[in-house]
């Protein structure tokens, strides 16, 4: 039996499955046309903690996508949403990062510079010593390490920044206190998503191209994994890593042709 007949539900990455910075990937309005088509609940599920649920929405409908921001998951909202489980409304939580930051106000708490339950490191490209030095004080009297994602990196035009994750390990480094981290791969964002799609782990698949992130995690969380070719993992890579998804494609056009496959 084709392993992608039984799957009901589809969660899937953005940048280098989707899309490349601005540029739509081959397949993507056609992707998205039949999982509407055959009524396939699809959430995207972002490490990118910069932009809101609304700004994600308003890119793919640019690329000719409709997605309801309800139907995608950034890091950042996924880190509101976990802290809501863990803090009542109102809590006084320093932030890095203006994704973050949002999420939190949305959420319910208070962002605040004194007197804080958590510090929450979301990726910030205007970063300052003054944030982190902030951030090492209320970690170092005890208050809850929380971080978006743990991306080390993420590209741009002139090739590879440091990500979120390298402000995580400034922070554990001059705390010795090593963060909870909600992103990609750990287990949050994929029960989020498929609390959002209404399915079963077995039922449902990751389609990323990260295979530290997006198939690790979706592995982890009990779901089917599709790796596609189209990002930062080639086919060299692919070879050598010991993280090994159940399906791999050179992009969304060869799982389109393969998923219209089990619906003849």
């Amino acid at each position: 039996m084709n392993s992608l007949s039984s799957i009901r539900a589809f969660a899937v990455d953005g940048d280098g499955v989707l899309y490349r910075g601005n540029e739509p990937l081959p397949g993507l309005a056609d992707f998205f046309a039949f999982l509407h088509q055959h009524a396939v609940p699809v959430t995207l599920v972002t490490n990118n903690a910069t932009q809101t649920q609304q700004s994600f929405s308003d890119k793919l409908a640019r690329f000719g996508v409709t997605l309801p921001p309800d139907a995608i998951i950034t890091a950042s909202i996924a880190t509101a949403e976990y802290l809501q489980k863990q803090f009542p409304p109102g809590t006084r939580m320093f932030a890095i990062g203006n994704g973050v930051r949002h999420a939190l106000e949305a959420a319910g708490f208070t962002l605040a510079e004194r007197d804080v339950a958590a510090v929450v490191v979301g990726m910030d490209t205007s970063l300052t010593y003054a944030h982190l030095r902030t951030a090492t004080v209320h970690i170092n009297n005890g208050a809850a390490f929380i971080g978006t994602n743990p991306d080390k990196s993420f590209p741009f035009e002139g090739g590879l920044a440091p990500g979120n994750g390298a402000i995580l390990a400034a922070l554990a480094a001059a705390t010795g206190v090593e963060p909870f981290i909600v992103g990609k791969p750990y287990p949050p964002m994929f029960e989020l998503a498929l609390q959002k799609m209404g399915v079963d782990a077995a039922h449902a698949a990751m389609v990323g191209d990260r295979l530290e992130t997006d198939i690790l995690g979706g592995k982890n969380a009990g779901m089917r994994t599709i790796a596609v070719l189209s990002g930062v993992t080639s086919a060299a890579m692919l070879a050598e890593r010991d993280i090994r998804p159940d399906r791999v494609f050179d992009g969304l056009e060869d799982l389109l042709t393969a998923l219209r496959e089990t619906r003849k």
